[in-house]
C-alpha cells in the first residue's frame, strides 16, 4: 500500500467508525434518558451490566473475526455477499466449520471478552445516578441527532476518495458497508446511472448488430434456419447435435498452463485444449456464480443489483434452454450442490430446464460431498448417467453442468491427483481439472460422443480483487470448444463475453434464435471492434479498444486505459464508447424489468 495514502486511509476510517458509532449509542444514550431510578438500582443490575459489556465485547470481537474471514475471500469489506450469506446459513456455516477451527476461534472470543470485562469491572459496575430532567432531554435530543447527523453527513460513496481500490476498502467500516449493501441490492439504472434517450440508445445497438430479433418471429411457423449453418463461415465439419456446457467454478484463466501457469495444475484441460478450439481473451460478467449462470443461460449483460437469477419475474425468459426446448431439445440443468442456494433451482426450472441437483444423485453413487456439493467426480457420473437416459429418448440435448469443488474449504478425495486435501485452490484446481478430464474420457465412450459439442468456461474468477473496483485481469476465464469429430483444433484471441456463449451454441448448430441476444456469435464476422461486459453489483464496465469504460452510481463515468498485462490506468472518457456502453446497460435493464425478456 502506497504509503501516501495511509494518512486518508486512518482519517477516513475514524470518520466512518464515528458515524458507526452514533448508531450504536443512540439506543444506549434513549435508554438512558428513560430509565427511571429504581431501575438503577434493582437488584438484577449489576448481572445485567456485566452480561451486556461481555456480549459488546463478544459481538465486536466476533465482527472483526467475520471481516478478516470475508476481506481473507474477497478482499473488500462487507458487501452483498455477505448480505446473500445470510440467507443461506447452512452452506455458509458449514463451509466456516470446514474451512476454519470455529470452536478454537469462538472460544478464543469468549475468553477475551471475559478478560475485558474482569478488567473493566469496577468501572462497569460504579453506580450512575438519574440524570436530571434537563439531561434527560439532553441525551434523549442526542440519540436522535447522532444517527440523523450520520445519515446525512456519512456516505459509502466517501470511501472512493482514490483510484487504489485496496486503500478504499480499507478506509470503510465493514457494518457501515454491510448496511449500505443491504439498502443498495436492487438498483434502478435510470435512477443512478448515466442515461441515454430510448431511441439513441436502440440506434446505436442497431448500428453495433444488436438488433435482437424478436423470438416469436424467428421461432414462428415457416422460419428454416436449416440453411443457417455455413462450412465456409464454421470451421465445423457439421452441426453438432448435442451440447454439454461445463461452468467451472471459479476457474481463472491464470491457473491454467496455456495461459502461462507452470505449476501444473490443469494437465486434463490443457490436453483438450491442444486438440480443442481456445478463446483466450473471454471475460466473465460479474464475480459470482448467480452472474456467469444469467450470462451463460440469457445472453444479457449484467444488469446492477442483483442477478436476474435471484430476481422475481425471471421465469419463461428467452434462455437458450428455452429456445432451444421450443426446437425439440432436452434442456437439463445439472448441480452439484442444493439448487435452492441462490434460487438456481427455481430459475431453471421456470426456464423449462430439467433441473436435477444432489438431492436427486443415488446415494450409492457419492462417495465424497462437502457443504458446497459432491465432488465433481461424482456430479459428472450422475451427468452421464441422465445423458445416456436422455440420449435413449432420440432427442438431442443441452445440459449445463455446474461444478463446485473449487470453493472453499477445497476438500476432495484423497488419491486422486498429488495435492492432499484439503490441498487450498491449487489442490481444488488441479482436482477439478482432474474430475473434467476423468468425464470427457469416459464420455468418448458414448455413443452420442461424436455429435457433441462440450463447452468448457469458467462462471466466474478466483478472486476479482485488484487496485481498481473493475480490475480486468480478476474477469479473465478460459473458454475451450471440444468436439473432436467435428472441430478442427484451433486458438482464437478475438475478444469476448459470457453472453456470446449462447448464441455462438445456436449458431454453430444451425437453429433458430441466435439474433435474439443482446450477445454475438463469436464466429460472427461483423464489421463493429469486439467487446466484452465485467462488473460488480455497482460498477458496470466496458471492454473495447483497449479501453474500459466504468459507469457508476450518482451518474459517475469512468475511463481507464488497459495494457497488455490487463493493468489500467486512468483515461479520459471517451463519449463513443460511453455511449456504446450506456446503451447495451440501459436497454439491457429496461426490456428485463419490462418484461421484454420473456419468450411468447
Amino acid at each position: 500500500m502506497p504509503l501516501p495514502l495511509w494518512p486518508s486511509i486512518a482519517g477516513l476510517g475514524l470518520w466512518f467508525d464515528l458515524a458507526v458509532l452514533a448508531w450504536l449509542l443512540a439506543p444506549l444514550l434513549l435508554l438512558s434518558a428513560l430509565r427511571r431510578q429504581r431501575d438503577r438500582e434493582a437488584r438484577w443490575r449489576p448481572g445485567a451490566r456485566l452480561l451486556a459489556f461481555f456480549l459488546a465485547i463478544a459481538l465486536l470481537l466476533f465482527g472483526a473475526l467475520a471481516e478478516w474471514t470475508f476481506w481473507g475471500e474477497f478482499a473488500t469489506r462487507f458487501n452483498f455477499i455477505a448480505v446473500d450469506y445470510l440467507i443461506y446459513t447452512h452452506e455458509v456455516i458449514g463451509n466456516l466449520v470446514e474451512s476454519y477451527p470455529v470452536a478454537a476461534l469462538l472460544a478464543g472470543i469468549v475468553v477475551l471478552a471475559t478478560a475485558g470485562v474482569w478488567v473493566m469491572r469496577r468501572r462497569i459496575l460504579a453506580p450512575v445516578s438519574a440524570p436530571s430532567g434537563l439531561a434527560r432531554l439532553g441525551l434523549a435530543s442526542l440519540a436522535v441527532a447522532l444517527p440523523w447527523s450520520a445519515w446525512h453527513l456519512a456516505d459509502i460513496d466517501q470511501m472512493r476518495f482514490s483510484n487504489n481500490t485496496y486503500a478504499n476498502e480499507l478506509a470503510g467500516n465493514g457494518l457501515m458497508t454491510f448496511a449500505a449493501a443491504l439498502r443498495r441490492n436492487e438498483l434502478e439504472y435510470e435512477r443512478f446511472y448515466h442515461t441515454l434517450p430510448d431511441a439513441d440508445a436502440h440506434r446505436i445497438l442497431a448500428g453495433l448488430g444488436v438488433e435482437r430479433e424478436p423470438i416469436s418471429q424467428a421461432l414462428g411457423p415457416g422460419h428454416d434456419e436449416s440453411e443457417s449453418f455455413d462450412v465456409r463461415r464454421l470451421p465445423f465439419k457439421g452441426p453438432p447435435r448435442n451440447v454439454v456446457l461445463i461452468s467451472v467454478e471459479s476457474l481463472s484463466a491464470a491457473y491454467l498452463g496455456a495461459f502461462g501457469d507452470t505449476r501444473g495444475l490443469t494437465p486434463r484441460l490443457d490436453a483438450l485444449i491442444r486438440d480443442g478450439m481456445l478463446y483466450s481473451r473471454i471475460y466473465a460478467t460479474g464475480t459470482r456464480t448467480v452472474r456467469g449462470l444469467e450470462a451463460l443461460s440469457l445472453g444479457t449483460p449484467p444488469i446492477p443489483g442483483q442477478a436476474i437469477v435471484r430476481r422475481p419475474g425471471n421465469e419463461h425468459l428467452a434462455t437458450v434452454g428455452e429456445i432451444l426446448r421450443r426446437q425439440g431439445y432436452e434442456t437439463l440443468f445439472i448441480y452439484g450442490g442444493y439448487g435452492y442456494f441462490d434460487n438456481m433451482n427455481a430459475y431453471f426450472a421456470g426456464n423449462d430446464y430439467r433441473v436435477i441437483d444432489r438431492t436427486d444423485f443415488p446415494k450409492a453413487s457419492v462417495d465424497f460431498a462437502n457443504v458446497w456439493g459432491v465432488a465433481d467426480e461424482f456430479l459428472f457420473d450422475n451427468a452421464l448417467s441422465r445423458l445416456d437416459q436422455t440420449h435413449a429418448t432420440g432427442r438431442p440435448f443441452l445440459a449445463h453442468i455446474m461444478t463446485t469443488s473449487n470453493h472453499r474449504p477445497y476438500t476432495y478425495p484423497d488419491g486422486r491427483i498429488d495435492i492432499p486435501s484439503p490441498g487450498g485452490r491449487e489442490g481444488a484446481v488441479k482436482y477439478t481439472d482432474y474430475a473434467i478430464g476423468r468425464f470427457i474420457e469416459q464420455a468418448g465412450k458414448k455413443p452420442w460422443f461424436a455429435d457433441t459439442l462440450f463447452v468448457i468456461v469458467a462462471d466466474h474468477c478466483a478472486s476479482a480483487a485488484g487496485k481498481t473496483s473493475l480490475p480486468v485481469k480478476g474477469y479473465h476465464i478460459p473458454l475451450i470448444l471440444y468436439a473432436p469429430r467435428l472441430l478442427p483444433p484451433g486458438h482464437s484471441d478475438r475478444l469476448g463475453s459470457q453472453i456470446d456463449i449462447p448464441p455462438t451454441l445456436l449458431d454453430v448448430m444451425g437453429l433458430a434464435g441466435d439474433g435474439h441476444f443482446f450477445g454475438k456469435s463469436l464466429f460472427e464476422q461483423g464489421k463493429d471492434a469486439p467487446r466484452a461486459f465485467i462488473s460488480n453489483y455497482q460498477e458496470l464496465g466496458y471492454l473495447k479498444q483497449g479501453r474500459l469504460t466504468v459507469l457508476g452510481p450518482k451518474r459517475r463515468v469512468e475511463a481507464y486505459l488497459i495494457d497488455a498485462n490487463g493493468d489500467a490506468r486512468p483515461a479520459p472518457v471517451d463519449e463513443r464508447l460511453r455511449d456504446e456502453a450506456v446503451s447495451y446497460y440501459q436497454t439491457a435493464f429496461k426490456v428485463f424489468k419490462q418484461g421484454e425478456l420473456k419468450l411468447r
